[in-house]
């Protein structure tokens, strides 16, 4: 082992960086557990974020087959996400810190820097089969700290009934120009275009990225002429009446029920909608996001890591990595993205899931074209960028400021 198997312990400032950085695809809440470790060096402890998962479940049955092939049993408690993130840092400033960590990708970065997680070179964990664009969440000044277990990601929702009322054919829908005549036409037939989630938290920025990363724009530089475009493009929908004023205030959670209603086109929204979406009542389907000039734009990726926490005994860390190649190895992923409403980070394993459930293809694709916040090395400086973005998305949407103003105050407060 190198210097991550001596504890460096988590400061203050990690702490609040890393309440800001709680995704906005996060699972289910519930109930924590205890934060103790079992003294016994034959059981080892797995945190994850499903606690809608209880004893019994294929989720806890496959955590137990892993301890079992691993020759371990397993002690595992399922927290909220954001109280998953806060209790890693407290357990590590213990030296308490879980076996195995599976958490949301954006959180992998701020942990790293904390000096809560190993490596995968310190741990020895092949992560060679998982698409690189998804790797790239969880890497970090160069380094990778875990792997990813699957992603979801944003795509486009649409109304068939609607669009075919409106005279829309969704194949001529390949880019910005293409997508906004299409809601001119919804709305000129009386129906309502489209609708998103633009509130002033991480949801705002998570929903806005498509459109940012589509025009070419990069994080690094907020008031970029492409950047502008991004949030003139939504401005202008809300002007002309294609995106209602509510997106201000909408959750994906919100915006998926004005979707529900019937009365929309399109809706921007997760692979975690899809069982809702059969429910619906009407036919739908699927597209990924258009870039500016046409092809797929990059959307952010929502997903977990599975991590390998610092222990202070590093004689552990072999047993860790058995238990984290189980979890995420070829045989098992299928069945565990299935449970979970992931896409898989492997292409062997995606094309399995798409040859059972044609309906997955374009989330598929959304997935490999997608982009985790914190790539492009900026890891814990993503929670201030996103803060500043989505405060010029909730100014200008508003009116209170112009798209390029707004976007020139956030790119200064960053600075």
């Amino acid at each position: 082992m190198h210097s991550t198997s001596r504890r460096r312990r988590p400061t203050a400032a990690a702490l609040t960086v890393l309440a800001v950085a709680v995704s906005a695809t996060a699972c289910s809440s519930g109930s924590g557990g205890s934060a103790s470790k079992d003294a016994d060096s034959g059981t080892y402890t797995i945190w994850d974020p499903y606690p809608q998962f209880a004893k019994g479940s294929a989720w806890t049955k496959l955590l137990d087959q892993c301890g079992t092939e691993a020759g371990v049993k397993i002690k595992r408690t399922g927290f909220d996400t954001s109280d998953l993130s806060n209790k890693t840092l407290l357990a590590a400033q213990q030296g308490n810190s879980p076996d195995v960590l599976i958490v949301d990708n954006p959180v992998v970065s701020t942990l790293a820097e904390a000096g809560v997680l190993t490596t995968t070179d310190d741990n020895k964990l092949d992560t060679s089969k998982a698409d690189p664009n998804l790797l790239a969440a969880g890497q970090s000044g160069g380094k990778t700290y875990g792997t990813p277990i699957g992603a979801n990601t944003l795509a486009l929702y649409y109304n068939k009934d609607v669009l075919k009322a409106a005279g829309v054919d969704v194949a001529s829908v390949k880019d910005w120009k293409s997508l906004t005549a299409a809601l001119e036409k919804v709305k000129k037939a009386g129906k309502k275009g489209i609708t998103f989630s633009a509130i002033g938290t991480e949801e705002g920025s998570f929903q806005f990225l498509p459109w940012f990363w589509g025009s070419g724009a990069q994080l690094t530089d907020l008031d970029s002429a492409e950047s502008v475009s991004a949030l003139s493009l939504w401005k202008g929908w809300l002007d002309k009446g294609y995106a209602p004023n509510s997106v201000i205030n909408n959750t994906q959670t919100t915006s998926w029920q004005e979707f529900a209603s019937g009365d929309y086109a399109f809706a921007e929204n997760g692979t975690w909608q899809l069982a809702n979406a059969g429910k619906a009542g009407f036919d739908y389907g699927v597209l990924p996001i258009p870039g500016a000039d046409g092809g797929n734009a990059a959307a952010p990726t929502g997903g977990e890591f599975v991590t390998i926490p610092v222990q202070d005994d590093a004689g552990r860390y072999a047993t860790s990595q058995k238990l984290v190649t189980c979890l995420t190895s070829t045989a098992n992923l299928y069945d565990t993205d299935t449970t979970l409403s992931y896409v898989a980070p492997t292409s062997e394993v995606q094309d399995k899931q798409v040859a059972a459930n044609a309906e997955l293809k374009p989330w598929v694709e959304a997935v490999k074209a997608a982009k985790g916040r914190t790539s492009d090395d900026l890891g814990t400086k993503y929670p201030k960028i996103s803060e500043q973005m989505w405060k010029a998305v909730q100014s200008a949407l508003s009116g209170a400021d112009s798209p390029k103003n707004a976007l020139a105050k956030a790119q200064s407060a960053v600075k």
